[in-house]
């Protein structure tokens, strides 16, 4: 179901990626449920960086992990900026379906790159892989995209299905029918195998939390070495 080209492992020593299949979950427009642990999850976050400004923020190593990486092509970690907003200007954790929801939230928790896909739209098996600099994607909006060579992307046997720099495709988006459903976490040098499995437990228990009957068909990291 997923696989690390040579390229890959070559290339990021010591990076990882997590994946998270479940089936027969749901995903309705809005999960009251899980709206409760959403705004008790904000204020927790909100009381873990209080008094913190921006460079003391910037000082949390998995911050710290994701912006070595983003300098490469000139860009700022977009979940860092995301942590910044519901600190600095009170903006909460998006409202969206509650499936995608479930990975957001888990997401500011801990701060790790993920995305999520409708199982049934993919060819299998996934691949991480690194841009050349060619290849190109429709992204969520609609938008057709080059990659930047050195970026960690992951395709299907159909094509790309996301990349670290320019975030999910549209084709494998999860939609109001999405019942199988894996998440894929981005995860560079310097973050530590542990703190991965507690993310991919933190997207299945709100998962469980929208669909008790779900099942976990997978959960585990992958790495280079």
């Amino acid at each position: 179901m997923f696989q690390l080209s040579d390229s890959w492992k070559k290339t990021f020593a010591g990076a990882h990626a997590g994946v998270l299949v479940m089936r027969g979950a749901i995903n309705p427009p809005h999960h009251a449920g899980l709206e409760k642990q959403k705004i008790l999850l904000e204020e927790q976050i909100r009381a873990r960086f209080a008094g913190q400004e921006r460079p003391q923020i910037g000082q949390n190593l998995i911050l710290q992990a994701y912006e070595t990486y983003y300098k490469q092509f000139k860009k700022t970690y977009h979940v860092q900026l995301q942590l910044e907003s519901l600190l600095f200007k009170g903006k909460p954790i998006p409202s969206v379906a509650a499936l995608v929801e479930a990975m957001f939230m888990a997401e500011m928790d801990d701060l790790l790159l993920t995305a999520g896909h409708d199982l049934d739209t993919l060819q299998l098996p996934i691949t991480l892989d690194v841009a050349r600099g060619n290849e190109q994607y429709i992204t969520m909006r609609g938008l057709e995209q080059t990659l930047k060579a050195g970026d960690m992307f992951m395709r299907d046997g159909a094509g790309i299905i996301s990349s670290i720099i320019y975030g999910p495709d549209q084709r494998t988006q999860i939609g109001s029918r999405t019942k199988d459903v894996i998440f894929t976490v981005y995860v560079p040098t310097g973050i530590e195998v542990a703190t991965i499995e507690q993310h991919l437990q933190k997207i299945q228990q709100n998962v469980l939390t929208i669909a008790p009957r779900a099942q976990t068909e997978m959960l585990k990291i992958f790495g280079a070495d």
